[in-house]
């Protein structure tokens, strides 16, 4: 959970302003502007208004949060902003608005005047639906639900990646490289630009004078380039700071390239670095990776939850990650990041009272209020009747009808392992799952017999973020056995991305050709 009590400009809020706060973005060359959504889906803005960037209608400074009516309703899905600065967001419904600083159209809008009120951008993208945008310093990007790019704004670098250095006032689709590959993810640097394709690979234009493209040289580029480094893994997230990037893999590998100036890449020095290098080679698998175009911090998250920081973090330059005491990377920007604006549109939740959810996750396994009790392996595990009865069918039909163990006390199961029938009765209560990779593979065997749908759909999250080469042909396997066809064909791709090393092992060898896919099956790939 993110403590919001780090950011102080959030002081400034009531209890009562604080507890209606969704979601919340602190921006500004100083980390002296915010934005902030309620449970609502009401726009509420305060802060500095350097040129207008708050939306609120003029360039008056306000500690009163104003709010933004010309937003009302609409629920944020992105956001994002530049160093003018100028404000970006996209809604659910796939609709765009800019405001803020536009000197050098970074609105898109087609003017180079300032826009104090949000407006909406429709220029080459009446028929798209826009799920994500990033900002850079003065130029913009936006992603559409079918993977196309668009970019716009300040283009003296080929940051807006039209093949020449020309300012593009309103957005222009980026093709070139990009042409017919679906993009998943972009992120700006000060002037330099990356899209995430589904495939994995990475493509980078703009400036590149520190290396920050990741293409092995320091020559800008006017259209995308691809990061060859980067062939043979699949990236899953890529992220932007002032100058450098880091890039995570399927497999929880961190590779960083770009300027060093502040340690920011995590090498132990501080020389650039013009083509990715791994980094935390001897951690634990990295699970997210944080960094924004206006800082020289960077951050990581591992498996065990675990948060590291390095780079420029308040005034000191850490050339290594440095394990802090912090639960989130987002905390990582509020206290050493300089200035210490967020890297994501953060989304808050409270603790001020128990809510009916929290009362029940604490009830779970509980001797003092159960009234059944189930035996696996051996090991006690103390529910109630009513909650199992409103939350899964299986027990709605057990306890209704004539079933034999809707009469007993105490119910045996022989089928599935103890680890794996608790997490099942917990999640009844909690709607979460904590298990390894491994047991959630019994724990979608439970699901699928069940027919626990959300379940299911949880247990594949858990497999997709803990597979590896070693074990992805097991848990294709498993996820043909239990037809989940998102997974297998998650599990189908990451073993094609890493064929060799996946038909090398044991588990691949190990399971008949009536357990594979077909095409695994064909003599192309054995």
């Amino acid at each position: 959970m993110v403590d919001v009590s780090k950011w102080p400009l959030l002081s400034v809020l009531s209890a009562q302003e604080q507890a209606a706060v969704r979601q919340v973005y602190i921006f500004g060359t100083s980390a002296n502007e915010a934005i902030y959504i309620t449970h609502a889906n009401e726009v509420f803005a305060f802060g500095l208004n350097c040129s207008g960037c708050l939306g609120t209608g003029d360039s008056v400074s306000t500690i009163v949060p104003k709010k933004l009516d010309f937003l009302q309703g609409k629920k944020v899905v992105s956001l994002s902003y530049g160093s003018g600065p100028h404000v970006l967001l996209a809604t659910e419904d796939g609709q765009l608005f800019a405001w803020g600083h536009n000197v050098y159209s970074q609105l898109g809008n087609n003017t180079t005047s300032a826009g104090l009120s949000p407006a909406l951008i429709t220029n080459n993208l009446q028929s798209k639906k826009v799920t994500e945008v990033a900002c850079g310093s003065h130029h913009s990007l936006a992603l559409t639900q079918d993977g196309e790019v668009f970019a716009w704004g300040y283009n003296n670098c080929g940051q807006v990646g039209s093949g020449s250095t020309t300012n593009q006032p309103y957005p222009r689709k980026v093709t070139g490289c990009l042409q017919g590959k679906a993009a998943v993810g972009i992120t700006c640097g000060q002037t330099s630009s990356l899209a995430l394709i589904d495939n994995g690979e990475v493509y980078g234009w703009g400036y590149n004078g520190n290396g920050q493209l990741g293409i092995g040289n320091n020559g800008n580029q006017l259209c995308p380039c691809r990061l060859a480094t980067l062939q043979g893994v699949c990236i899953q997230q890529v992220v932007a700071g002032y100058a450098h990037c880091l890039a995570l893999t399927d497999e929880g590998l961190l590779y960083a390239w770009g300027a060093n100036t502040y340690g920011q890449l995590g090498t132990r020095n501080k020389s650039n670095h013009l083509s990715p290098v791994q980094i935390m080679v001897d951690k634990e698998r990295v699970v997210e990776v944080a960094a924004c175009h206006s800082t020289h911090t960077s951050a990581a998250k591992t498996q065990s939850g675990k948060v590291f920081m390095w780079g420029q973090c308040r005034g000191q330059s850490m050339v290594l990650p440095h394990l802090t005491h912090f639960t989130a990377t987002d905390d990582v920007f509020a206290c050493f990041a300089t200035p210490s604006v967020m890297w994501r549109l953060l989304s808050v939740e409270h603790d001020d009272f128990m809510t009916a959810s929290e009362a029940l996750r604490k009830e779970f396994d509980s001797p003092e209020t159960s009234d059944l009790k189930f035996s696996v392996d051996g090991k006690c595990i103390h529910v109630h009747k009513a909650v199992l009865k409103i939350r899964c069918e299986h027990f709605r039909s057990m306890f209704r009808s004539q079933w034999s163990e809707g009469q007993q006390d105490v119910i045996e199961i022989g089928q599935f392992s103890y680890p794996v029938y608790r997490s099942f009765l917990q999640f009844l209560y909690t709607d979460t799952v904590e298990l390894p990779p491994e047991d959630a593979i019994g724990l979608l065997d439970l699901a699928t017999s069940y027919c626990e749908n959300q379940l299911k759909r949880l247990c594949q999250q858990i497999i997709k973020r803990g597979i590896t080469v070693d074990n992805a042909f097991t848990l294709l396997s498993a996820a043909i056995r239990y037809d989940a066809e998102d997974l297998e064909e998650f599990c189908f791709r990451f073993c094609v991305n890493h064929l060799t090393q996946v038909t090398q092992t044991t588990a691949f060898w190990q399971v008949d050709g009536g357990g594979k896919p077909k095409s695994w099956t064909d003599s192309r790939f054995c």
